[in-house]
């Protein structure tokens, strides 16, 4: 019987989940800016690309060839002609491309599905109130929609924001990301410049507070002890 989960690409990150990503559920990586969402996305992509499949990006934040070529190695080229790549230009057409989604995978029988990120459009939209999270509610569901009708993973990033109140940093998009992300993996900068820590911070059938640290490396990362 074929396994629930999907190897990330990296054993640590594979153990932190309890195994890997989960097939029909969506996975969230949250975190500052070059924390190393984008990073383990790729990583993760890169090793279903290795295995044979097709996987599609949802790049809202300018997708990085160079950062590919360097996690892919010598087969990036090879490896690009089954990585399809969507770049909305707006949180409007965002909806729309995820919506298109739902063709490609059954068109190309893709096993993988990123969104990088989730909500950096969606920030632009804040001044909507409650039609702007309902919009991103909606596009959430379309995704784990996907996750479950097709029996694949989906990654999401999730940027985040200082709340006030606390003063501690906030995942944006609220309950839509939250309640509909069924693991969520916590990204934090550290000591050294490429130093970060990896903690659990959500996981259906796992105990919050696991993590890792690990290191940014020009093939992806590199764990640390």
């Amino acid at each position: 019987m074929k396994s629930d989960h999907e190897s990330t690409g990296n054993v640590a990150l594979d153990n932190l989940l309890g195994g890997g990503i989960e097939r029909r559920a969506i996975t969230q990586f949250v975190g500052e800016p070059a924390s190393g969402k984008t990073t383990l996305c790729l990583i993760a992509a890169v090793g279903f690309l290795h295995s044979g499949h097709t996987a599609v990006w949802v790049d809202s934040e300018g997708f990085s060839v160079e950062r590919f070529r360097q996690i892919a190695g010598e087969e990036a080229e090879t490896l690009a002609d089954r990585l399809i790549l969507y770049e909305p230009v707006d949180f409007v057409q965002q909806g729309s491309m995820i919506l298109e989604v739902d063709r490609v995978i059954k068109a190309h029988k893709a096993s993988l599905v990123v969104m990088d990120s989730a909500t950096a459009l969606y920030r632009t939209e804040l001044d909507r109130g409650r039609d702007a999270m309902q919009a991103l509610t909606r596009q959430m569901l379309m995704l784990l929609g996907y996750a479950k009708r097709y029996n694949i993973p989906v990654l999401i990033t999730n940027q985040v924001y200082v709340d006030t109140r606390t003063n501690t940093y906030v995942g944006l998009g609220g309950t839509a990301l939250e309640h509909l992300s069924k693991a969520i993996v916590r990204l934090n900068k550290r000591g050294g410049m490429g130093e970060r820590r990896a903690c659990l911070m959500k996981h259906r059938s796992l105990p919050e507070g696991g993590s890792f640290d690990f290191d940014m490396a020009e093939h992806g990362i590199h764990s640390l002890p």
